[in-house]
C-alpha cells in the first residue's frame, strides 16, 4: 500500500471508529432509558413518586445523543479541515476583489497614482514560482516499499502528506495510482504512463514527466509522489524535497535515489519520538536545490 493509499485507509478508519462510538452510545441510551422508564412503572419504588425526574434525565441524555449524532454524521463529514481551508480561500479572494476595486476607485479620483504595472492582490503574497517538489517517506537505507506496498504504518506521516499536498497537483506513475485505486480528494491527480490509451476517471493522464509538469505549471508546488522510477527522473527537475525519514531498517525491493548533498541543501528538520500511534522515531526534512554560482 502506497503512502497516499494509507491516507485513505486512515481517514476511513477514523470514520468507522466515530460511527462505532455513536452506535455504542445509542445502544446504551436505549437500554438505559428503558431501565429508567421501567423503574417508574414498579409500584412502591422510590422513582414511582417522581417520574418527571426520570423523564428529565432521559430527555437530557437524548439531547447529548443528538449532539453526538450531529457531530459524527454532519459536522465531521461536511465541515472538516478541508472545508475550513476552502472557505478561508473564498474569503481571501472576496476581500482581494474589494481591495482592487477600492484601489481602482482611488486611482480614478487621483488619490492614488496610476500604476501601469499590473496590480497584485492579497493572494499574490502567497503565490510563488512553480517549484516541483518530491515527497517521499524512506527508511534508514532509503527503503521505499516492498511488493508495491509501504513497509510501515505511520499516521503522523499520513497527516503530514495530506497537509502538504492538499490543493495541489500530485504526479505519480501508473502503478502507484493503481495501488491507490481512486483519485485522492481535493487534489489534481496526474498519472504518467507509456500506454497512450490508458484512462482513469477523474485524473489527467500523460505520457512523460515533462508533460505532467507542463500540465501542473500554474500550480506553485506540484508534488511528485512516486514510484521509484518517477523519483529518479524527477530528481533532475525538482526544486524541493520533502522527505520523511522513518528511523528503522526494513526489508524492501524498491529504494529512493541517494540524495546528493552537493546538489541539495537541508533547510528544515523536525525530529519526533515514537509514541502510541507511531511505532518508529521519524523526522520531517526539507531540502532545496542549491543555487548554481
Amino acid at each position: 500500500m502506497q503512502q497516499d493509499q494509507h491516507f485513505i485507509y486512515e481517514k476511513a478508519r477514523k470514520r468507522i471508529q466515530q460511527k462505532k462510538r455513536f452506535y455504542i452510545h445509542f445502544i446504551l441510551f436505549i437500554i438505559g432509558a428503558s431501565i429508567l422508564y421501567g423503574l417508574t412503572l414498579i409500584k412502591g419504588f422510590s422513582l414511582d413518586n417522581s417520574p418527571l425526574i426520570v423523564y428529565g434525565i432521559i430527555a437530557v441524555w437524548f439531547v447529548f445523543l443528538l449532539l453526538h449524532f450531529i457531530r459524527v454524521f454532519i459536522t465531521t463529514k461536511f465541515f472538516d479541515d478541508e472545508w475550513e481551508r476552502i472557505q478561508t480561500e473564498k474569503l481571501i479572494k472576496k476581500h482581494e476583489k474589494k481591495v482592487l476595486q477600492l484601489e481602482q476607485k482611488l486611482q480614478k479620483q487621483g488619490v492614488l497614482p496610476q500604476v501601469k504595472k499590473e496590480k497584485k492582490g492579497l493572494l499574490s503574497i502567497f503565490k510563488k514560482k512553480n517549484s516541483p517538489t518530491i515527497i517521499a517517506a524512506i527508511g534508514n537505507n532509503n527503503e521505499l516499499g516492498k511488493d508495491n506496498n509501504l513497509i510501515w504504518h505511520l499516521p503522523a506521516d499520513l497527516k503530514h502528506f495530506k497537509k502538504l499536498t492538499t490543493g495541489h497537483h500530485i504526479i505519480m506513475g501508473r502503478k502507484t495510482f493503481e495501488s491507490i485505486g481512486i483519485p485522492l480528494p481535493n487534489r489534481t491527480t496526474v498519472i504518467i504512463t507509456r500506454d497512450k490509451n490508458y484512462k482513469a476517471q477523474g485524473c489527467i493522464v500523460v505520457n512523460s514527466l515533462e508533460e505532467a509538469l507542463t500540465v501542473a505549471k500554474k500550480d506553485p508546488t506540484p508534488y511528485i509522489i512516486g514510484g521509484a522510477d518517477i523519483y529518479n527522473q524527477a530528481l533532475k527537475k525538482a526544486e524541493k524535497l520533502e522527505i520523511t525519514y522513518v528511523h528503522g531498517d526494513f526489508e524492501a525491493d524498491v529504494f529512493f535515489p541517494k540524495i546528493d548533498l552537493t546538489i541539495w541543501e537541508e533547510i528544515k528538520r523536525e525530529f519526533h519520538k515514537k509514541d502510541d500511534k507511531n511505532p518508529y522515531d521519524y523526522s520531517f526534512v526539507s531540502y532545496k536545490r542549491k543555487t548554481e554560482l
